[in-house]
C-alpha cells in the first residue's frame, strides 16, 4: 500500500518562508512526476508547481517565490516557499504519479494534505 505523508505547513506572517515536505512509502517501483497542488475553500484544486520527466513547471502566481526540489531516489519532494502573501493561504497537497511493484500501470497517489496560513 502507497501512502504519501506531508509536513511542514503552519502560520506564518506576510513575507515569511514555509518549507513543505512528503515522503512516499510502500512498494514502489517508479515515480514518474511529483507535484504539489493547493486548494482554498470553494475553489478547485490548482497546481503550484511540479517535476515532469525532468521538467519544471510552476503556475504564474509562485513563480520566483516556490521552488520544488525532487528526489525520486528518496521518494521525496519538497516546496519552499518564500516571500509568502495571504492569497498562498490554502491547504497544499502532495500528488505523486508512480508505479507500484507488481502493478503494470502508473497512478496518482496524494496525501491528506497540510495547512499553510499566511496572516498577520
Amino acid at each position: 500500500q502507497v501512502q504519501l505523508v506531508e509536513s511542514g505547513g503552519g502560520l506564518v506572517q506576510p513575507g515569511g518562508s514555509l518549507r513543505l515536505s512528503c515522503v512516499a512509502s510502500g512498494n514502489i517501483a517508479e515515480i514518474y512526476a511529483m507535484a504539489w497542488y493547493r486548494q482554498a475553500p470553494g475553489k478547485q484544486r490548482e497546481l503550484v508547481a511540479r517535476f515532469d520527466g525532468g521538467r519544471f513547471e510552476y503556475a504564474e502566481s509562485v513563480k520566483g517565490r516556490f521552488t520544488i526540489t525532487p528526489d525520486i531516489a528518496k521518494s521525496t519532494v519538497t516546496l519552499d516557499m518564500n516571500n509568502l502573501k495571504p492569497e498562498d493561504t490554502p491547504v497544499y497537497y502532495c500528488d505523486m504519479n508512480l508505479r507500484p511493484i507488481q502493478e503494470p500501470k502508473f497512478s496518482d497517489y496524494w496525501g491528506q494534505g497540510t495547512q499553510v496560513a499566511v496572516t498577520s
